[in-house]
Parts: structure tokens; C-alpha cells; sequence
């Protein structure tokens, strides 16, 4: 079933798209111009395909179900999703990942600033974001769980893996890392350690997935070194304000 976007509001969109989905677990939406709330708190079992720019709030609050996009996502990507997938085939804006609780979200190229922000996990639930290229500044801030995975794939000369304040007021989770990385930008609460055994299963999983879903070589990918950044303290503020 195909759906054209075009220049509709998004409310008539998306009720159009709730609506085949009652009848069917597959939709494709063409032609998409910045509307916003797209998969909003789609269910496991459904996808919806997109083609074009989609707007802020790409599956928000996603709740299992599966979002695919040929094209770059807007602002707050996956904003508290709590499980499911997100692919996206070009860059996300600001804030991917916002809260995100469960499920996993792989973007071919770039992320802008706050990838990540206040991720958390528990017990069986951790949320994973793979970036294929690089991120904004503030990557991972107050993040208290799950992990990010940026690998710096097709950086041109000068480009950095992430901007400043990376994993500022990070307590909780890991980011790792692919190559060089400016150390200078990692936040003062963060220490850089080698992965675990547990650490490089887990890295496989996500790179094999990154691979499937964009075309990229599997053992060019494997040539360089990886890295976890971690934070010390899982109260990072504790004596901010006051000495005990």
C-alpha cells in the first residue's frame, strides 16, 4: 500500500497512515515534505516506509514497530521510543534518541547536537543508536544508560568524530568510539577504556546490522581500533551545589 505526502498536513497524513495500518503491517509513504509525528507510537509487528525529508518527531514514543527512511530526519528522531527500529538512510537533526528507552535506531550519516540525550536503560531493556559518520556537539549529555555506537565512516580531512561537551553529565551507559577521536572534546566526568569481551559480541551485532542495512563492508569497518568512553562517577553533580 503507497501513500503520497506531498504537501498534506500532517495531521490528514498521518491519520491516512493509521488508518491503512489498522487493515495491514506495511505502508509506504512517498514524497514526504517535514511532516511531523510519523509512526508516533507504532506498534511491534508494523513498518512504515518512507521517502523524502520527514519532519520533527519521526517515530516518537515508538513501541516496537519498525520505521524505515530513504531520505534525512528532522529534529528529536525516536523522541522516548520504547522499542522497535529506526533506519535512516542519510542525517537526523538535534536531539535523536531523546530519552529513548528500548530499541535500537542506525543512521547512515550524521547526527547533529545531542545525540542521545538522557538515554537510559533497565533490566532487559537498553537502547542502542549506531551513527555511520559523526555527531554534534553534546553526544550522549546526562545519558544513564544504553549505547551509542559512532563510527567516523567517510570523514573528510578535519572532520571530527564528535563535537564538544561530549557525554556532558553522562552517568550511566557507553559510547563507543571508531578510530581518532578528540579527546579534547570528551567532558572532564568521562574516562576512555578498552572494550570487554562482552563489549566486542555486543559491537559485532550492531556493525553486521549497520552493514545489512546500508551496503557498507563489514572488515573495512574492523580495520581500526574501537574505544569506550565511560563515565567515572554515576553522580557526576554530586558536589556541584553543595559539599556533601
Amino acid at each position: 500500500m503507497s501513500i503520497n505526502a506531498g504537501l498534506r498536513r500532517y495531521e490528514e497524513l498521518n491519520a491516512e497512515i493509521k488508518e491503512v495500518l489498522l487493515s495491514k503491517n506495511k505502508v509506504m509513504v512517498k514524497d514526504v515534505n517535514g511532516q511531523r509525528y510519523i509512526g508516533c507510537g507504532l506498534d511491534k509487528g508494523k513498518e512504515i516506509d518512507i521517502y523524502g525529508t520527514a519532519g520533527n518527531d519521526l517515530a516518537c514514543m515508538l513501541n516496537g514497530g519498525k520505521v524505515i527512511l530513504y531520505g534525512n530526519g528532522q529534529d528529536a528522531v525516536g523522541n522516548t521510543m520504547g522499542g522497535g527500529e529506526i533506519v535512516i538512510h542519510g542525517h537526523s537533526g538535534d536531539a535523536l534518541g531523546y530519552g529513548m528507552r528500548d530499541g535500537q535506531i542506525y543512521i547512515k550519516d550524521n547526527v547533529t547536537c545531542r545525540g542521545g540525550i538522557h538515554m537510559k536503560e533497565f533490566k532487559e531493556m537498553k537502547p542502542v543508536i549506531v551513527i555511520g559518520k559523526s555527531a554534534g556537539s553534546f553526544l550522549g549529555e546526562y545519558m544513564s544508560g544504553g549505547t551509542i555506537v559512532i563510527l567516523g565512516l567517510n570523514l573528510k580531512r578535519g572532520e571530527k568524530l564528535f563535537g564538544t561537551h561530549c557525554a556532558s553529565g553522562m552517568h550511566g551507559g557507553k559510547i563507543i568510539v571508531r578510530g581518532n577521536f578528540p579527546r579534547e572534546n570528551i567532558s572532564d566526568n568521562i574516562k576512555v577504556t578498552a572494550l570487554d569481551e562482552k563489549d566486542k559480541k555486543e559491537l559485532d551485532g550492531y556493525i553486521k546490522n549497520y552493514c545489512k542495512y546500508f551496503n557498507a563492508d563489514y572488515e573495512t569497518i574492523m580495520q581500526k581500533p574501537f574505544k569506550k568512553l565511560i563515565p567515572i562517577s554515576s553522580r557526576p553533580y554530586a558536589n556541584l551545589y553543595t559539599p556533601n
